[in-house]
């Protein structure tokens, strides 16, 4: 089995999980299509002083797919809704190099285990403290 990659329409990629899963539970495609896979990382970020978690896609518009290849399958993937086209020349599927996979899964396993902070300040921007020691107190990033 190899991994391939369906371009989606971006925003709906959860969705399109879920529903290529329960389309190969329903129509038997267990044994040619072994895993869906949507990269995704947790991202904190703090909105009116309290701490937010959430989820980000790493890549919009794009899912992972474990499978065997061959014409049933890919007519299968292809007429899911949402769902565009493989990656590849033409829209003829290719598979992804080994080494692909193992970088994205790896970085998704790092971003799990670190909670990514994501603030809403740039450099240059201008802030006042408005708690702490140095409450009242002005300054640029």
């Amino acid at each position: 089995m190899d991994w391939y990659s369906i371009r989606v329409i971006s925003g709906k990629e959860m969705k399109i999980q879920e529903e290529l899963n329960w389309e190969i539970e329903t129509q038997g495609f267990q044994d040619d299509i072994q895993e869906i896979f949507v990269p995704t990382e947790k991202i904190v970020e703090m909105k009116d002083g309290k701490k937010k978690v959430k989820t980000r896609v790493f890549f919009p518009g794009y899912v992972l797919i474990k499978m065997n290849l061959n014409n049933t399958t890919q007519y299968f993937v292809e007429n899911i809704n949402n769902v565009l086209s493989f990656v590849g020349p033409k829209g003829k599927p290719q598979a992804m190099r080994p080494e692909e996979i193992t970088r994205i899964i790896g970085k998704v396993e790092k971003s799990e285990d670190q909670d990514f902070f994501q603030h809403p300040f740039k450099v240059g921007d201008a802030i006042r403290v408005i708690d702490g020691p140095f409450m009242d107190f002005s300054g640029f990033i």
